[in-house]
């Protein structure tokens, strides 16, 4: 398969695709257990899918950001997948609070992320500074030490969402620390066969955690004095859901599909679907689905609420909605940069001094 332009199209991985696109139906699932009351059971179910859905996601974006350098190319197309959709989604998601909510006093701002547009920012912070992490000896150590250090720190703010960015920062460093054939470690049988009972002793500790823990441990958005708790559980905190998080990730991906699905396209288009089911959940909160329609808060509704969120989220991902989405998840910034011949040809510019100077000699000696 080629490009128009004769370049090859690097093919992609359909055990990503898979991964990503399942990872994204947990977390518009979660999002919309939020808006229904909690039992001890749903709170353990929210508790199993929190401790690694993000974590998760995050670690896949680290593993894909492995070849960042911070070239020309990589910075515009930074511009062009983060900044542009961050900006116009954070005010899309501002201005319809205002507006659907009845909040004309909601503020629109570039620094406060607001629900879940802190990925893009947390995303756009930890992929600038790649090229620093790749250069460390210990980088995943570091960056455990920062995190531990921000989950005692509540004097850090909001300003896109530092505490966030910082605390969820080893999971993204963890991604680029990975190769592929220590995501192949995971893939083993004898993994996939761990899996399932991990799962079910992961699920056993969460109810048993219920009633005797906060779930925003898992959300990483709030120090431990902020959470009401003493300034060294932030610390144990952070290295305990690490640890959660490490070997429920594994367990996962050891138990997504290696090989194509009917899904597997949708993975292509998981922005898409993470930028818009807010709107879907926030909406119907908004309107008041989720107090006229008391059943939604029956085990019986939570599950069709579950399957209801899942089936929207997976249309969202479709490759019609990415295409209508391009101009703002993907736009066409070439207009705005200068041109870079040696980097937009991909070709390093040590390459062309050096066919340049070989036609300097030739000519020469002609």
């Amino acid at each position: 398969m080629r490009r128009g332009g004769g370049g090859p199209v690097k093919e992609r991985d359909a055990f990503l695709d898979n991964a990503k696109y399942l990872l994204i139906v947990l977390v518009a699932v979660a999002h919309s257990w939020e808006a229904v009351e909690w039992t001890r059971a749903t709170k353990a179910l929210y508790m199993l899918v929190y401790a690694f859905h993000m974590p998760a996601f995050i670690v896949l974006s680290g593993y894909l950001s492995r070849g960042f350098t911070g070239s020309p190319r990589q910075l515009r197309r930074l511009v062009s997948t983060i900044v542009v959709p961050y900006v116009v989604f954070e005010t899309a998601y501002s201005l319809f609070k205002r507006y659907v909510d009845d909040a004309p006093d909601h503020a629109i701002s570039l620094l406060d992320p607001w629900f879940l547009t802190w990925f893009l920012a947390a995303l756009l912070v930890w992929r600038l500074t790649t090229p620093l992490w790749q250069r460390l000896r210990h980088p995943l150590a570091l960056a455990l030490v920062i995190a531990a250090l921000a989950s005692t720190s509540p004097a850090i703010g909001e300003d896109l969402n530092l505490q966030r960015v910082l605390q969820f920062l080893p999971y993204f460093v963890l991604g680029l620390c990975l190769r592929p054939e220590h995501v192949a470690l995971v893939r083993r049988r004898e993994v996939r066969l761990l899996a399932v009972p991990l799962f079910v002793g992961a699920l056993g500790v969460a109810y048993w955690a219920a009633t005797r823990m906060r779930v925003a441990w898992f959300a990483h958005g709030d120090s431990a004095q902020e959470l009401g708790e003493p300034w060294w559980t932030g610390p144990v905190m952070t290295v305990v859901t690490f640890v959660c998080a490490l070997l429920l990730t594994a367990a996962f991906l050891s138990l997504v599909p290696g090989r194509r699905m009917w899904f597997t396209v949708l993975g292509a288009g998981t922005i898409c679907g993470y930028l818009l089911h807010g709107f879907l959940i926030k909406g119907a909160e908004y309107v008041g689905v989720f107090e006229t329609h008391l059943w939604l808060h029956d085990p019986a509704g939570k599950v069709v609420l579950s399957l209801a969120t899942a089936a929207a989220v997976t249309l969202m991902c479709a490759p019609p909605v990415r295409r209508a989405l391009r101009p703002v998840t993907e736009p066409e910034l070439s207009w705005a940069f200068r041109a870079d011949q040696a980097h937009d040809r991909g070709t390093p510019p040590a390459a062309h001094s050096s066919a340049a100077a070989h036609r300097v000699r030739e000519t020469v000696r002609s």
